[in-house]
């Protein structure tokens, strides 16, 4: 009786083992890597074992992890998927709980973790969430389906299990980590310049790192393995250089056998072989696997960055951000609907990076602003271009700005933020910023960076360099964390553009030259993971432009506060009269923080005038310019009121300037100002008529961080006959290419006789 009871417990707890390990059963104990559950399982007996107990449930795709992934079914001895059509948590829940997971935390749409192959063995799933198994839901049957496996659902369960579910000394499950992925290169490369693009592969096994036999290797293989790396690109590899080197090294073969496709994301997602536990593996006939990789672009010396009809913003990080493609000479964004790992490693490889680590949805990268051109983008992950994959156009009824695609690619290790640190700060975000230096003796030390001139853009190059996100603010001096014992500046003069990887890529001093060398006014950062981002509503400046002769009297107001042309000076007042160019300003938060004034309300200035607090000394800048770039008028406006005039759908407003409340921008909302509101305007009484171009800043000094500062201005073509004035071509200083901006700036000059 006792011995009848201890095989019972001993084949349930096996059968759950497979259920739980379904894809990656074979990887521990055998060497194929298509189950065979009839193999693996005790077949059951049609009188004591339900059907129940004979479905098989796994977790597959990339990126794969124990508790999450593509879900699949093993079904009249085939494995499929499940369509996302009416999936809800509830049925994530039943298979959580199949999995061995007391419960789900999510689910995911669109093949998220890859296109399964096979049959689509359920659709329209309906779970109570209560249910024993996913069979016992309703649904349209078995195999009965309208979708394609680009409506792949999957699950995201709860990292805790049903108590006994699983026998850890079934199975060992160290064998299942192929995800770190690195190249060794041989000694005689050992000592050449980061990235490493060409060496032995090896994955993490256990606490150390294991080889791959190359026999049955192809260009495939190499593919997927420089793509995980942040390659784009894979080379042919010259075998018998390090055929001799290996044949003297002891190598241990994890993995005998790869069979990629070429278009996987990640090794992981590949069929595997892999050798018998506690074996000692060889590889007869072959050798350790080698591969050669074709950096992008802007990981290679002397190579200049090749334009691109795509793009990404609004990235913390580098090889990250929204996508935005080029159409008629127009920047636009990409609908996230059926955004996946396939397309999105298109886009990654297109722009110089590795495969994709993630196909986000959802707006994850900030909003954009303008057109969207492309939905439902389905490639194949061969393509070359984003635009060579079947798309469907859309209309404002199909998708929103909510709805913007967007990536993290796989970029290559470079290692740069081994030369750059922090120290003092409350938290790993902030501190004073410290280098590492080489002296004429090639001794490395590490010192500080002059505080003279040091800005939010030469903190977002540091800030990047150090994986911490966007720079919320650069800080001139920091005798406040005086925590370290480096004394010494050894970087000064540093201006950057913003676009380095690293301060060392920035202009500075070739000696040091600082004249406040104490340690106190060392540069510091803070940064962050999120930032704000305005843009102006370019549309609707254009709409709302007029000319309005408004008499002196009514406009000691605003010459108290600098907001007419120094001519008004020396006007006769009360008497005469100014032009202003008067139009609505109509600024959005498009990014992943609120916009918020650098200082406090203790130190924001009441104008009584007005009757408001200036919590900025300049918040945008209104100019005039003619064809060679002169300004021919100019304004500027303090951020007066800073508040939520409007929001989205389902965002609520927490910023109003009435009673001296908080002023900001919060993401999703907007802060109009209109066209009757004083200093919304150009005082253009001394300009002659022409064509012109008409420029807006926001944000023009940089005061407050924002995630990306070249969407900041906004231009139109001006045409002003004297007495009316025309603007069109109205639009954000980045939303066109290269080439129309170009012949947008020749306008003044060559467009004299334009009729309107």
């Amino acid at each position: 009786f006792m011995y009848k009871h201890i095989t019972l417990l001993y084949l349930s707890l096996w059968r759950n083992v497979t259920l739980l390990f379904g894809l990656w059963l074979p990887c521990c104990l055998t060497q194929t890597t298509t189950p065979n559950p009839a193999t693996v399982t005790p077949k059951p007996s049609p009188s004591s074992q339900s059907q129940t107990e004979r479905l098989k449930v796994r977790l597959a795709g990339y990126p794969r992890k124990h508790n999450e992934g593509r879900i699949e079914l093993f079904y009249k001895g085939e494995w499929g998927t499940i369509c996302d059509d009416d999936f809800s948590i509830s049925n994530a829940n039943v298979l959580c709980r199949q999995l061995g997971f007391v419960s789900a935390t999510g689910w995911t749409h669109s093949a998220k973790y890859g296109k399964g192959q096979g049959k689509i063995w359920l659709d329209n799933v309906l779970c109570n969430g209560g249910e024993k198994s996913i069979e016992f839901c309703k649904s349209r049957g078995w195999g009965n389906s309208d979708c394609t496996h680009d409506e792949d659902a999957g699950v995201v369960c709860k990292d805790e299990r049903i108590p006994g579910f699983v026998d850890s000394n079934i199975i060992d499950v160290s064998c299942l980590n192929v995800y770190e992925v690195r190249l060794r290169p041989v000694v005689a490369m050992a000592k050449k310049k980061l990235p490493i693009t060409e060496g032995v592969v090896e994955v993490k096994y256990k606490d150390g790192w294991a080889q791959i036999c190359d026999l049955g290797w192809t260009i495939k293989n190499t593919r997927v393995v420089c793509g995980m790396l942040g390659f784009p690109h894979e080379r042919k590899v010259n075998k018998n250089f390090y055929k001799l080197y290996l044949e003297r090294q002891k190598n241990y073969f994890h993995v005998h056998s790869v069979a990629c496709t070429g278009m996987e994301v990640h090794l992981a997602a590949c069929p595997l072989e892999f050798s018998k536990p506690n074996a000692t593996s060889s590889c007869e006939g072959g050798m350790a696997a080698v591969v050669s990789c074709m950096p992008g672009p802007q990981f290679m010396q002397n190579s200049g960055l090749k334009k691109n009809n795509v793009r990404l913003k609004g990235g913390a990080r580098l090889g990250e951000g929204r996508v935005e493609v080029l159409k008629d000479n127009e920047w636009g964004t990409m609908c996230d609907d059926r955004w996946n790992l396939l397309s999105a490693s298109v886009v990654c490889r297109e722009l110089g990076y590795g495969s994709a680590k993630e196909a986000l949805t959802g707006a994850r990268m900030g909003q954009g602003m303008g057109p969207i051109y492309m939905n439902e983008v389905k490639c194949l992950g061969h393509e070359k271009s984003i635009w060579n994959c079947p798309f469907k156009n859309i209309t404002s009824e199909d998708c929103q700005h909510t709805e913007d695609a967007a990536v993290r690619c796989n970029v290559p290790y470079m290692g740069l933020e081994n030369s750059i640190r922090i120290t003092g700060g409350r938290t790993r975000y902030e501190g004073r910023v410290e280098v590492l230096s080489t002296d004429s003796n090639g001794t490395q030390s590490w010192g500080l960076i002059c505080g003279e001139n040091w800005s939010t853009t030469e903190a977002m190059v540091a800030c990047r360099q150090l994986g911490l996100g966007y720079a919320n603010q650069g800080l001139q001096e920091t005798w406040y964390w005086d925590s370290s014992n480096v004394t010494e500046m050894v970087m000064s003069g540093v201006k950057c553009t913003g676009n380095e990887m690293a301060l060392s890529h920035c202009q500075h001093h070739k000696t040091v030259s600082c004249q406040r060398a104490a340690a106190k006014f060392a540069a510091g950062v803070i940064c962050s993971e999120t930032a704000s981002d305005l843009v102006l509503n370019a549309p609707l400046v254009q709409q709302t432009v007029y000319i309005e002769d408004r008499p002196l009297h009514m406009l000691y107001c605003a010459a108290e506060e600098d907001c007419l042309s120094k001519s008004a000076a020396k006007a006769n007042w009360p008497y005469g009269h100014r032009r202003l160019l008067r139009f609505s300003s109509q600024i959005h938060n498009i990014g992943r923080a609120d916009f918020k004034p650098k200082a406090g309300r203790h130190s924001w200035v009441w104008h009584a005038c007005h009757g408001h607090y200036h919590s900025m000394d300049v918040f945008t800048h209104y100019d005039l310019l003619n064809a060679n770039g002169t300004k021919v008028a100019e304004g500027h406006k303090a951020s007066f009121c800073l508040e939520d005039t409007d929001c989205q759908e389902g965002v609520s407003k927490r910023y109003e300037c009435a009673n001296f409340g908080d002023q900001g921008i919060t993401v999703g909302c907007w802060d109009l100002y209109r066209h009757d509101i004083d200093c919304q305007w150009l005082d253009i009484t001394d300009v002659k008529p022409g064509n012109y171009i008409m420029q807006v800043v926001i944000n023009p000094n940089h005061e407050v961080a924002e995630s990306d500062f070249t969407n900041n201005a906004m231009k139109c073509n001006c045409k002003y006959d004297g007495h009316r004035i025309w603007l069109h071509n109205c639009h954000i200083g980045d939303a066109f290419s290269e080439e129309a901006e170009r012949r947008f700036e020749k306008y003044p000059g060559q467009l004299n006789n334009q009729v309107y």
